[in-house]
């Protein structure tokens, strides 16, 4: 797919699955990543129906699921070093640092690795 790629946080994911239509509407069409950390994140909710969690598993099929690698691993070793980040929010960073994808999160603590191509969402 042309045209702008990103990878979109847990967060983000949410508020599109919770029915935030503008988001949905404004990612339409996009070539769209998520990390395996989101994934995961996505399915271990402790109260997830079988219908949610299948729900959240049709949802994430027009992603292009991101595993680790060795690139990956080591990016988000430096930012983990050189950032007060959260693991899973470095390899989430890693990801996009080393794909080039623009991460589409509402998480502001992001805006401060210098490299990370960023959209920050505000509600």
């Amino acid at each position: 797919m042309n045209g702008p790629k990103y990878l979109l946080d847990t967060n983000i994911i949410l508020y599109i699955l919770g029915g935030n239509e503008t988001l949905a509407n404004h990612l339409h069409q996009k070539g769209l990543y998520a990390s395996f950390v989101s994934e995961i994140e996505l399915l271990s909710f402790g109260r997830l129906t079988a219908r949610e969690e299948k729900s959240i598993k049709e949802f994430l099929l027009q992603f292009r699921i991101i595993d680790i690698d060795q690139s990956i691993k080591q990016e988000a070793i430096s930012l983990r070093k050189a950032y007060s980040l959260k693991l899973p929010d470095c390899i989430i960073a890693a990801t996009a640092i080393t794909l080039q994808l623009t991460l589409i999160t509402a998480d502001k603590q992001y805006r401060q690795i210098e490299n990370l191509p960023l959209e920050l969402v505000e509600f």
